[in-house]
């Protein structure tokens, strides 16, 4: 059961790569996903409260169920001109 996570931007500089895979049943919501990266990869917690996050392309928050087969994005916060 694995679920697909990309990461754009200084997301992905920090991460060293633009996507990953990880086991859906180990982490039952997008907040439980991101906090497993954050534990792994420390600077993306000061991101946890700007993140904008996505499954499936749509728009998710943190408690948005994820499941086996799932696309999981992550963006950090970007502003416009």
């Amino acid at each position: 059961m694995s679920v697909r996570v990309l990461f754009f931007a200084s997301l992905a500089d920090i991460t060293g790569t633009r996507e990953a895979e990880a086991d859906a049943s180990q982490h039952p919501t997008v907040g439980a996903l991101f906090a497993d990266f954050a534990a792994r990869f420390p600077r993306l917690d000061s991101y946890r409260r700007l993140i904008l996050s996505a499954r499936n392309s749509e728009y998710a928050d943190a408690e948005t169920p994820v499941q086996d087969g799932d696309e999981i994005a992550f963006f950090p916060p970007v502003s416009g001109g």
